[in-house]
């Protein structure tokens, strides 16, 4: 954003005096933003003086408003808290939600409930509670109340769903289900049907704020698009509809971020787009934004540290990566990669790194080459090995969950190794496959075919 005139005002805290930009501080700070607009004597002082913080908390958050991503450690987290919560600094809080990971969640969450976090504390529960197996010690030295709390949430699991095109009422098809992963079984539950006028067929579907939506699939062979979009509360187990975009396309990406969904290039009358639109959930209004630098389709997509990144094929062996800077409204290239005859066909992310996954040798697309991208170190890395089909992978915690029709599988993420956690069964279907993670309660009291396990004969009805 851009700012007036520099007027520099000093904050000494402790024994440290910081000449800092007032428009700074109002931007960034509710404190300083009363205490500049209260008229009391303090705020005409040359120099003011902040009690209670570490000048160290204070140096992180003012880097933090002047747009760095550093990485902290234990102390450093402990100080940023702490200075987060006394001088409210949202954008501070935000780093260090899109910071937290298996090695310092304990100390985010229980920190964040001693300094009065709200949103830190809830999102530090949630990512425990998806990795409560493997925090069950650490957790153990909490205070009750929080493992009562971490355990009182849903965990999220691992949800799919096929390739299928609109049913009908009186003729539905047993298969056009969303499933989810059964990890004590070991196997496939169905969680929902899908509606009779939804496809999925080259659709976009993304899930923001633990809601499933769903735009642009095809009714049929001439590629005639839905003309609405589809959303799923799994909490509530219902299904909504909401405008499809101004553009009618096909063969989109769909990803949300904040309170609005994106839609990504895709085609419309058989031509590639390079437009993208904006839903505000919160009103279901549709709008333009900056257009992608080239029309694409089904272009590879994921977050990271609360950023939306893309990878783009600019010839044969190269693949681009640009990020969406929301707030300029513009697509930021970032960094390419070269590899012969490979591109990028899929991205997910963990932590700070972004997962290019490439198909293997000779457009084999059962085995997949990985390359990772550092987002604070801006370095490219080429992971060893070959893996099985990674165009299905979702990410919790420390875990990638990915699926075909042989089997599905955890991998172990650590020090740029994915190492296999679990093999269990697959999802015998043909056609492309969306996957996701959802947070919903058990279900009870529903219909048989409902809450069964579905075996593979089963899955493979109507193939």
């Amino acid at each position: 954003k851009r700012r007036g005139p520099t007027r520099l005002q000093q904050i000494k805290v402790e024994e440290s005096v910081f000449a800092v930009d007032k428009a700074l501080l109002l931007e960034g700070s509710e404190y300083f933003r009363a205490l500049f607009r209260s008229g009391m004597k303090e705020c005409r002082q040359q120099e003011i003086r902040v009690g209670g913080l570490s000048s160290g908390g204070f140096l992180l958050a003012l880097s933090v408003l002047n747009g760095a991503r550093p990485v902290l450690n234990a102390d450093e987290i402990v100080a940023a808290i702490e200075c987060a919560a006394f001088l409210q600094v949202e954008r501070l809080v935000q780093h260090l939600i899109d910071s937290v990971n298996s090695d310092n969640c304990l100390l985010m969450y229980h920190t964040a409930g001693t300094y009065g976090l709200p949103e830190l504390f809830r999102r530090a529960a949630l990512f425990i509670r998806d990795m409560h197996r493997d925090l069950e010690d650490g957790l153990a030295s909490l205070p009750k109340q929080l493992v009562d709390y971490v355990e009182s949430l849903l965990p999220s699991s691992y949800v799919m769903v096929g390739t299928h095109s609109p049913s009908d009422e009186l003729l539905r098809d047993p298969v056009r289900t969303v499933c989810y992963l059964d990890e004590d079984e070991q196997d496939w539950r169905v969680l929902t049907h899908l509606p009779v006028d939804v496809s999925t067929t080259m659709a976009g579907v993304a899930v923001l704020d633990n809601k499933l939506y769903i735009v642009g699939g095809v009714r049929d062979m001439r590629k005639n698009v839905v003309d609405s979009g589809f959303c799923y509360d799994p909490v509530m187990d219902a299904w909504s509809t909401f405008p499809s975009p101004r553009q009618l396309r096909y063969n989109l990406t769909l990803v949300g971020i904040d309170d609005r969904l994106y839609a990504l290039g895709g085609v419309h009358e058989r031509k590639p787009l390079s437009s993208v639109e904006a839903l505000r959930v919160s009103t279901n209004t549709w709008s333009f934004a900056a257009d992608l630098p080239r029309a694409a389709t089904a272009v590879p997509c994921a977050k990271a540290m609360s950023r939306v990144f893309i990878c783009l094929w600019k010839c044969k062996d190269t693949t681009e990566l640009y990020e969406y800077v929301p707030l300029r409204d513009q697509w930021a290239f970032i960094s390419s990669l070269t590899r012969p005859r490979s591109y990028g066909h899929f991205m997910v992310s963990h932590r700070d790194n972004l997962y290019i996954v490439r198909n293997g040798p000779d457009d084999d697309f059962l085995r997949c080459m990985m390359d990772c991208y550092n987002l604070t170190t801006n370095q490219w890395t080429a992971l060893p090995g070959q893996y099985e089909a990674l165009f299905t992978t979702a990410i919790r915690g420390d875990s990638a969950f990915t699926l075909n029709r042989n089997m599905t599988l955890e991998y172990a993420i650590g020090d740029l190794q994915w190492k296999t956690r679990r093999r269990m069964n697959g999802f015998p279907r043909i056609g492309s496959m969306w996957t996701f993670l959802l947070r919903f309660p058990k279900r009870r009291n529903e219909p048989p075919g409902n809450t069964a396990i579905m075996t593979n004969t089963e899955l493979s009805v109507g193939v």
